[in-house]
């Protein structure tokens, strides 16, 4: 992964530049999901902790939970968890877009004075595309795309992971991404284009 590669990463649709990490501890928590797929989606969490260096809690003492899921059938669901129009302005609005845009997984991200990730919402419509997608992978896609604030383009042509030997894993670019972006030394937040440069020093360069 070269500078250009790191760049198009965090360059969005509109040409600007938008790096940011998490800046405090990762306090999940999963609505929708038996205990099972909960554990999973934990899981796939602290994995991408353990890779980046990054910390987990079991709550965060100003939100109570930083990073929710949210599994469900029907957008129009949401409109029913009780004080969910309290942490998302506009959340009617919301799921009318989404709805009528056919979407099936969304995120919202708030972020710390600091510009550093400070709550993460992530919404998945378990529609007949989501639910041929195994619950660990699944997880994992997830997980990966909420470690930073990645480009609307990131992933659009190629997913985060890769298949080896049967088992689907964290392609090993995008991980070295990860592991760079969360160098104590690095910015929590970025908005120039040189900061790729900076993330790509720190990328291992096989031949």
């Amino acid at each position: 992964m070269d500078a250009a590669g790191v760049e198009a990463l965090f360059t969005r649709d509109g040409g600007d530049y938008m790096f940011a990490r998490w800046g405090r501890p990762i306090a999940p928590i999963v609505f929708g999901v038996e205990d099972a797929t909960l554990q999973l989606v934990k899981g796939a969490i602290e994995a991408m902790c353990v890779l980046s260096g990054h910390q987990m809690a079991e709550t965060d003492p100003e939100l109570g939970s930083n990073n929710m899921w949210f599994f469900f059938r029907d957008w129009q669901e949401l409109l029913d968890v009780p004080d969910l129009d309290r942490l998302i302005p506009e959340l009617a609005s919301l799921v009318t877009r989404l709805d009528g845009a056919g979407a099936n997984q969304y995120r919202i991200f708030r972020f710390e004075e600091t510009g550093g990730i400070k709550a993460c919402f992530v919404f998945l419509k378990m529609d007949t595309h989501l639910e041929a997608v195994s619950a660990d992978t699944l997880a994992l896609s997830q997980a990966v795309q909420q470690m930073l604030l990645w480009s609307d383009l990131a992933f659009r042509a190629q997913s985060p992971l890769a298949v080896a030997k049967g088992t689907t894993v964290l392609r090993p670019d995008v991980a070295e991404v990860i592991r760079a972006a969360y160098d104590p030394v690095m910015p929590v937040m970025a908005q120039d284009p040189s900061h790729a440069m900076r993330l790509a020093a720190r990328i291992p360069q096989t031949q």
